[in-house]
């Protein structure tokens, strides 16, 4: 691999935590390494299995990188044509619904379930898994998107207690606050469509935008075994198993059930498919902003989000900033580290103005909700700093000074 790829040195016999990979490896073209986990364990229980990370090749190019090159080769008239008869098997005439949208009325959602209802015809129901305290402009966005964009909405809110719970474990025991929230999104789309008897799901952007594995990329049915449950004793939330949390939190297997995938028979006897709508429409993240804007009166955040420099991804939940400043503590890769990657692959910003959004913006503390949520969460500031003092990974930190700074940063990598 290019020298310019690798850090100049690699970490020795240092610690590394999360199963991540000892040499930190940046790849030449966006500002992510190979610390990114390429496909987050979201049922893990302990910090120390191996951790799938983005795959970095021999030519210094990551994944995601290198599915967006192949985006501009790729026949959208055809995928498009695709989609009109996926669509056309599955449209029903009577009005009723026959496709399914996730989604909390941000860019993504806006911009799918707008397409699918007034270009394609379709008759979609869009489903919420709500943010664990909404933001105002949060609220006031999914509040357009159902009115303004003219969308039926069915709102799954969890038991308030267990979701509580289970999000002060999985910070305590993963430093990951975000896991109740990503096993809601993920987990009750299926199992809606089941319900409701539709047979579409579609999320938005293929997850090989972000640097999950390039293969999910070569078909828009996304397998059932990803949503799928067979092995209860396998499972844990918040890191803890299903059995200790009946027995040692009082819960029972129904407070737990709006996190748990949905049964695998029934995915698996094809009675509803799951697609990405990215695959067959050429997705960019600053256009779907722009069309939200316009057809379903999306606002932007009023300031800059913190830990980086943009305004409009991922603002809906006060425990977004959070979410990203641990990312930092763990993986070296905080919130405009995302952001600047996937802008450099849709050519709107250079790799040395991404860096430089970096050095200016990683890692900034996100004390603007912190207070809040922890006073939800029932978690004292005291024991938040211990466990972030802790969660940093002797191979990517080193202490200076008395100040925690990156071993290797991207803007010394070359």
């Amino acid at each position: 691999m290019d020298e310019s790829t690798t850090t100049a040195a690699a970490s020795g016999e240092l610690e590394a935590y999360y199963g991540l990979p000892r040499q930190v490896v940046y790849c030449r073209r966006c500002v992510l390494s190979n610390q990114r986990p390429s496909s987050y364990p979201e049922f893990k229980h302990t910090a120390d299995r191996r951790t799938p990370t983005l795959h970095i090749g021999e030519d210094g190019i990551c994944d995601a990188c290198r599915y967006a090159e192949r985006k501009a080769d790729i026949d959208w008239q055809a995928r498009e044509e695709e989609l009109h008869r996926l669509l056309d098997r599955h449209r029903k005439n009577d009005g009723s619904y026959d496709c399914l949208v996730p989604g909390s009325g941000g860019k993504d959602s806006a911009y799918a379930a707008w397409k699918l209802k007034y270009e394609y015809g379709m008759h979609p129901l869009t489903i919420t898994w709500p943010p664990l305290l909404y933001t105002d402009y949060g609220r006031r966005n999914f509040r357009n998107w159902i009115e303004v964009g003219g969308f039926d909405n069915v709102t799954y809110k969890p038991n308030g207690r267990v979701h509580r719970l289970l999000t002060r474990l999985a910070i305590e025991n993963l430093l990951h606050p975000f896991q109740t929230f990503i096993l809601g999104q993920k987990n009750l789309a299926p199992k809606m469509a089941l319900q409701f008897g539709i047979p579409l799901v579609f999320y938005g952007e293929p997850e090989a935008e972000y640097g999950n594995p390039i293969a999910e990329t070569q078909s828009s049915l996304r397998d059932a075994s990803y949503f799928a449950m067979r092995d209860l004793s396998e499972i844990y939330l918040g890191g803890v198993s299903v059995e200790r949390l009946i027995a040692e939190h009082g819960l029972c297997l129904n407070d737990l059930a709006p996190y748990l995938p949905a049964d695998h028979r029934a995915l698996e006897a094809g009675r509803i498919e799951v697609h990405y709508l990215g695959y067959y429409l050429k997705w960019t993240p600053q256009e779907a902003y722009y069309f939200a804007v316009e057809h379903t009166g999306f606002e932007p955040r009023p300031v800059r989000t913190q830990g980086t420099y943009s305004k409009y991804n991922s603002i809906d939940d006060k425990i977004d900033d959070l979410h990203y400043y641990t990312t930092w503590l763990k993986f070296g890769l905080g919130r405009a580290s995302y952001d600047a990657s996937q802008e450099i692959r849709n050519r709107h910003l250079t790799r040395d103005e991404g860096v430089a959004l970096v050095k200016r913006f990683d890692g900034e503390f996100p004390d603007r909700y912190l207070d809040e949520v922890l006073d939800y969460l029932e978690l004292p500031r005291s024991r938040f700093d211990q466990l972030c003092e802790r969660a940093r990974s002797p191979h990517l930190w080193r202490k200076e000074g008395g100040e925690w700074r990156l071993r290797h940063p991207v803007w010394e990598a070359g």
